[in-house]
């Protein structure tokens, strides 16, 4: 124990190499993602309109201007947003319950998330008040699924979290199916079913509003309490030796992760994968270490989810839903885990 706890007392917040690296990626995706769509552009329509909006020169209104800022431009800012987003939850869960192969889902938020939607979408309800009853659904599921840990005593409270979120996922994903049984089968049907395979198509810049302070609300403490975070890792009795108070952290963590997820979830749909995938992926490249996975999984989980979404615009006639270019980039992904074997976490 003292070798390993001697290794957590100078965290490093971030690895200098990948961050740089990953974030020259992202310098050259966005600009990448911005030309390519249905609707072709130039390098030099596109610097031309962006020129004018610096130089406040008034806005041309032309099909270029239009689908620059109001249709790309915010669909990248949500590709990036999303998959940070989801990375960053995944990371903390998997370091929470000190399991490479946890996601985001674990604790039910995607299927309390879901199951807010698609109320929304069958009592017709516009679609902020469907984003609103996302967010809402997936954090009343994490808030039950903490009610009944608290309510088992004598039992391991990490057994029994992810147990109560099976459930409580389970029953969520019940009355997910029920409300697509009654939906109408011409209107409300498929776009419950579009929603619960995770879209950024429709996204506009006031969609981002909201999401985006929530998101940040929620990965401030994950940053401040990287090192408490980190200590997790090693186990609720070495982590008490230390002085980490783990059962109010935990719930901090989980809060925090929740509010990430369920923000981005709200607007984006049900995308799963990037959750499990990417913190798997930082954690090969610069280790365990929460202070320095954190950011790595971020920058990562952002680019992702930008080439994903631009994939999903591209590569068809029709779009393509993310959660099916998530599935299927993340499914072989978790059989390569699976054959890998079982390591330690360490």
């Amino acid at each position: 124990m003292g070798r390993r706890a001697g290794a957590l007392s100078r965290p490093a917040f971030a690895s200098p190499g990948a961050v740089a690296v990953l974030a020259v990626l992202l310098a050259v995706a966005i600009p990448i993602a911005v030309l390519i769509g249905p609707y072709p552009m130039t390098l030099g329509q596109v610097l031309g309109v962006v020129t004018d909006r610096v130089t406040g020169v008034p806005a041309r209104g032309d099909t270029v201007d239009t689908v620059v800022f109001a249709i790309r431009l915010p669909r990248i800012g949500a590709a990036l947003l999303v998959g940070g987003a989801l990375a960053a939850a995944g990371t903390c869960y998997q370091t929470l319950f000190r399991n490479p192969l946890v996601s985001p889902d674990i604790l039910g938020v995607s299927a309390g998330a879901g199951l807010g939607a698609v109320l929304g979408i069958f009592l017709s309800l516009p679609v902020a008040a469907i984003q609103g009853m996302a967010f809402a659904g997936g954090l009343a599921c994490v808030a039950l699924v903490a009610g009944v840990a608290a309510a088992v005593r004598g039992r391991d409270p990490v057994l029994v979290l992810v147990l109560a979120g099976v459930v409580v996922g389970a029953l969520a994903g019940a009355a997910t199916s029920l409300l697509k049984v009654l939906a109408d089968p011409y209107d409300q049907l498929p776009a419950i079913t579009f929603w619960l395979l995770g879209s950024l198509a429709s996204i506009r810049t006031d969609d981002l509003a909201p999401a985006l302070p929530a998101v940040v609300l929620g990965l401030l403490p994950l940053v401040l309490l990287r090192w408490r975070i980190n200590v997790l890792a090693l186990g609720d009795d070495e982590a008490r030796a230390l002085g980490v108070e783990v059962r109010r952290l935990r719930a901090g963590v989980i809060l925090c992760a929740t509010l990430i997820t369920a923000s981005v979830v709200a607007i984006a749909g049900v995308v799963g994968w990037v959750g499990l995938v990417i913190p798997h992926v930082a954690r090969m490249l610069v280790g365990p270490g929460f202070g320095r996975l954190l950011p790595v999984a971020v920058l990562l989980g952002a680019l992702y989810m930008l080439v994903v979404d631009t994939l999903a615009r591209t590569i068809g006639t029709a779009e393509v839903p993310l959660g099916i270019l998530t599935a299927a980039i993340g499914a072989p992904f978790f059989l390569w885990l699976l054959a890998r074997g079982r390591r330690s976490w360490s």
